[in-house]
């Protein structure tokens, strides 16, 4: 616990800056070398692996069958270990983060084992996801509103506009609420091509990781974003999340010999929200997570129009498997779509 050790090491070693450095290279090396070991563990308890949508590309059929899912654990592992040994015990945000990756986590892990277990694409139904997300979200919204300023406590702020905001009064919890399940599940549509979704998270998870270390450690009047106390700490569990994603992606890039799984994608996603909450840039999160919010709105288009006119607007949802459909290779999908997050997440960056 680098932290603990505050005492005795400079100051250069116990700053955020470089805790945060210490989670990020911990987190990394510990996904590269125990992902072989996991991977190896995961395949020997799926004998046929993750279930392939048989609605989808008909490549994946071919390409996809036998690869073991649940990859998400890797993640977490290393998430949640470096987070423990660099972050600061004392800071209330972080035990609300890390509890909701490791809840979130949980749900996503009983649905991928029932997946694999009865070689089903639909385990648990949307109803007893929700409910268990909703149930999650609103104690994590409980805790961080109890946890800020009284003035900043229901307050929904516009970024790029300095001093405009709107205070939602109590109706900031559900809204809040909706943000991290919204989030959770927008990253879970990502995760169907190979890399897609540890990628865009990487970039989704270090912009939050700057804007997470301006908010909690600069005063307020030299940005634009609030002060938000103990936000800095989010600095070191997001540096921690862009190593662990870095070290999965050495694996789950094409051709994936691992899936993430709703384990990896739900907690993810539900981390994500919940630190937008937690620095107060709900609506910021809908510019970083551009694909994410893209996936989640085509598969709800696709829903809206289909029990409309009985045909599909999208040749295949959620969208990245429109872009299949229409010839594209998977690895130029996922390619500029990681450049579209790039982009977006560079955009989210000028809100400083």
């Amino acid at each position: 616990m680098l932290y603990a050790l505050s005492d005795v090491l400079p100051d250069c070693l116990s700053s955020v800056y470089a805790r945060a450095f210490a989670a990020f290279f911990v987190s990394l090396i510990l996904a590269l070398c125990c992902g072989d070991r996991v991977i190896r563990l995961l395949h020997a308890h799926q004998s046929k692996g993750q279930p392939i949508r048989t609605d989808g590309p008909k490549s994946h059929l071919l390409t996809k069958q036998g690869t073991p899912t649940m990859g998400g654990v890797l993640i977490l592992g290393a998430v949640v270990a470096a987070v423990l040994l660099c972050g600061a015990w004392d800071a209330p945000l972080l035990w609300v983060a890390l509890t909701v990756l490791l809840v979130f986590g949980f749900v996503g892990f009983a649905d991928d084992y029932v997946k694999v277990t009865k070689q089903t694409a639909n385990a648990m139904t949307p109803r007893m996801k929700l409910v268990l997300q909703f149930s999650t979200a609103l104690a994590a919204v409980g805790v961080i509103s109890f946890l800020m300023p009284a003035e900043e406590r229901f307050v929904l702020n516009f970024p790029y506009f300095d001093n405009l905001y709107f205070d939602l009064w109590w109706f900031y919890v559900p809204f809040a609420m909706v943000v991290i399940v919204g989030s959770s599940n927008a990253v879970n549509l990502s995760d169907g091509l190979d890399g897609l979704a540890s990628g865009l998270s990487i970039i989704a998870f270090a912009v939050f990781m700057v804007l997470a270390y301006v908010s909690g450690l600069f005063p307020a009047g030299e940005h634009s974003l609030p002060a938000v106390p103990h936000a800095g700490e989010m600095t070191v569990v997001c540096a921690a999340v862009v190593g662990g994603c870095l070290g999965f992606l050495w694996f789950n890039a094409a051709p994936a010999k691992v899936f993430m799984g709703d384990t990896g994608s739900l907690a993810l996603g539900g981390l994500l929200g919940t630190i937008a909450v937690m620095l107060k840039q709900e609506i910021l999160l809908a510019i970083v997570g551009l694909v994410f919010v893209a996936e989640a709105v085509s598969v709800m288009v696709q829903v809206f129009w289909y029990r409309r006119t009985g045909k599909r607007f999208f040749k295949m949802a959620p969208i990245h498997h429109h872009f299949e459909q229409c010839g594209w290779p998977e690895t130029r999908v996922v390619l500029r779509f990681w450049i579209i997050a790039a982009a977006a997440g560079a955009f989210g960056l000028a809100a400083l």
